[in-house]
This record gives C-alpha cells, structure tokens and sequence, in this order.
C-alpha cells in the first residue's frame, strides 16, 4: 500500500468528500491562496474555487460563530483555526453556542461542522502557540473530540467528521504532519469514539495520546528486547471515549501508564485513569503512572521545551515503576 503524510492524508479527506458532498465547504485564515499555515489545504482553492475555500478575516470567534451558523443552516463547514491555542477567542462560541444548539432546540436543530486546529509542542513556538488544549474541550457536552496519531486514522476519522451531525473538534499534532503511513486510496471511515490497540503486550498498558502514541510504541519495541511485553492503546476519540478498550486491557496487564502532552492537573491523562480505576481497580497490580507535562507553560527556550514534552525516558521510567 502507498505511504502518504498525515498532512497529505487529512488534505486527501477534505478533497474526497468536498467531492462527493457540495454542502462541504473550507473556512479559515489564510486556507486559500496561502494553505494553511502548515500547508495543509494547499492546491484546493484552484480545484474548488473561492466559494468553497473561503479565506476569513482574522477572528477566531468570527470563524467559530459563522461555521456553526452555517452548519445549523445545512451546510457542512470544515473550519480551521490556525493554533488550537487561539480556541480561547472562540470559546464563548463553540462552549456556548456550537456545543449546546442541539441540546437547547430538543434534537431539531444539527450542528454538522468540523474545527480543525494544529496543537502540540516542540517547534520552538513558545507559550501562545504550543499549547495542548483538547482537554478544556473534553469537559464541554455536546462537542466530539479527536486527536488521531497516524496518517491512516487522520484520514478516516476526519471523513467520519465531516460526516457527522455533531460539533467535532479536531487536533492535529504540528510534529505529524510530516510522519507517513500507509493509507487507502479510496474513502473509508473510521468510526468516532472508537479507540485501537496498536501493539499487543501482556505486562503493563501504555494509554497514550496523539504523538505520544509514537513514543510509546519506541519504548514498547526496546522493552520488548528485555523481556517486557508492553501493550501500546490508541483512544483516536478522546470524547466520547473508548473506555471498554481501555478496560480490557487493563483487566489483560493489571498495569497501566498513561502519556499525555497536556498539563498535568485536571488533564486527559486523568480522566483515563479514572475511568480504568472505576473499571479495573481490583485487576492493578501497581499503583497507576501518568507521564504529562508539567504545569508549566511551553518554554520558550528549546533545552526547556524538550525538558517540558513528555519523551521516551519518561515512560520508560514510569513502566519501570509498575513494575517494580
């Protein structure tokens, strides 16, 4: 099978079901001509015109509020913000508004828009635009949350996105972007809410996020050379979550290490190990291990940042403890 980057992915996405559905349209600071600050629209302004990749002014809250408009009005909006940081001057939008429309018109009104955003550290971007944000998003009903690890899954969830009659917030490391795998040609779906196991073990649980989910699995493949069987679970959705996936395995290893970019306090990484507590706590051999950021913001200073991102020696070190 061909190899294409997640960037390449996530484009082919948009251009498949721009194609097959003309309610589909692109919103965002400078998609068009420009494509995107990381580059990922690039080209599909000159295949489907300005219409439908629509360059906007910049206003984060403009951008939220006039695809969710649009949305509710029957189009199917796919809008970019150019940081997962600069959420915050969208947030009144998309918490109280875009993620409680349906909820308030008692299922007759549809929210069926998508908010792509780059999120993530370690391009020396410093604290405004390095942040992992997905969790304040985790806590709002009504919004999907993603944040897909591979250039398969970035394919197939965004078209199962685009598809869906919900609000869906969706992350895409910055640090992917270049990373290729394997995907299909053709359209396919990846379900939401539906987590995958991307390397078997039976000693200890690895629950990791988004690139963390690489680092997880370098770790798992030199630990597999000492003995040490470590099993790698991807959630893909982080709201809703696959909480059986990540029970099972849990009930499987009776350890479990959760890895997460977000700060540590109140973070996603907790939120997972709650639900594995209230789901296994009699299976745990060993007290959990959450590997996150500190509660720091992103330094600026590129010794710092890689001090601050969660890395490979960390979750080695934190398997080592269930271990012990």
């Amino acid at each position: 099978m061909r190899e294409i980057t997640y960037s390449e992915a996530i484009r082919e996405a948009l251009r498949q079901e721009m194609k097959r559905d003309e309610r589909v349209f692109l919103m965002g600071e400078d998609i068009g001509l420009f494509g995107g600050s990381f580059g990922v629209t690039r080209g599909l302004i000159d295949e489907f015109g300005k219409e439908r990749v629509r360059d906007t002014p910049i206003s984060e809250a403009a951008i939220a509020g006039a695809a969710t408009g649009a949305a509710v009005a029957g189009m199917r909006p796919v809008a970019e913000i150019m940081f997962s940081d600069f959420t915050t001057i969208a947030m009144d939008q998309l918490v109280n508004q875009t993620a409680k429309i349906r909820y308030q018109f008692g299922g007759k009104a549809r929210v069926p828009m998508v908010l792509r955003t780059p999120t993530g550290a370690g391009t020396g971007a410093a604290a405004q635009h390095s942040q992992t944000v997905y969790n304040w998003f985790v806590h709002v009903p009504g919004l999907i949350v993603v944040a897909p690890s591979t250039p398969r899954d970035a394919k197939g969830l965004l078209i199962s996105a685009i598809r869906n009659d919900n609000p869906v917030l969706f992350f895409e490391h910055k640090l992917l972007y270049s990373f290729k795998g394997e995907v299909p040609e053709e359209e396919y779906t990846i379900p939401l809410g539906v987590g995958e196991v991307k390397r078997e073990g039976k000693d200890v649980t690895v629950f990791a996020t988004s690139i963390m989910v690489h680092k997880a699995l370098k770790v798992a493949e030199e630990l597999e050379e000492e003995g040490i069987s470590v099993e790698v679970v991807d959630p893909r959705t982080l709201k809703p979550l696959d909480e059986e996936i990540l029970i099972q395995s849990v009930r499987k290893t009776s350890r479990l290490v959760v890895v997460d970019e977000g700060p540590r306090s109140g973070g996603f990484a907790a939120e997972a190990v709650a639900v594995a507590v209230e789901g296994a706590f009699d299976y745990l051999d060993a007290p959990v291990q959450r590997v996150t950021a500190p509660d720091t913001p992103v330094p600026y200073s590129l010794p710092l940042e890689k001090a601050y991102i969660p890395d490979e020696g960390k979750i080695r070190a934190a398997i080592q403890r269930t271990l012990k």
